[in-house]
């Protein structure tokens, strides 16, 4: 099942559902503008960036923008998911010492 709420309903998830592969979902998705910023940089090189991460910056921006207003709870959920992505740039660090992969470390999401 799809979701029945977002800026894709309906029309575009009924394309979606029968794309075969990535170039069709994104052909499909670049008419929106908000997810057409979300496909550039996105490639299979060594140095582009996996559309997962291009979802995760886009998430920490998001998440940023709660903090300039007041007196809401958003505050505290925006803060939690913040620190998961902390945590995930922890790993993704220590994989890559781990692995002797040092070119790679700058890799990760930046937060603020």
């Amino acid at each position: 099942r799809y979701p029945i709420c977002g800026m894709l309903f309906p029309v575009v998830l009924k394309f979606q559902k029968n794309a075969e592969d990535r170039e069709e979902v994104r052909r499909i998705c670049e008419k929106y503008g908000a997810y057409k910023d979300l496909y550039t940089g996105v490639g299979d090189g060594p140095n582009d960036k996996t559309l997962e991460d291009k979802f995760f910056e886009e998430e920490v921006k998001m998440l940023g923008l709660s903090f300039e207003q007041q007196f809401h709870f958003g505050v505290f959920y925006a803060f939690v998911k913040l620190k998961e992505q902390e945590n995930r740039n922890i790993v993704w660090i220590a994989e890559c010492i781990a692995q002797k992969n040092k070119n790679k470390v700058d890799n990760y999401i930046p937060i603020f």
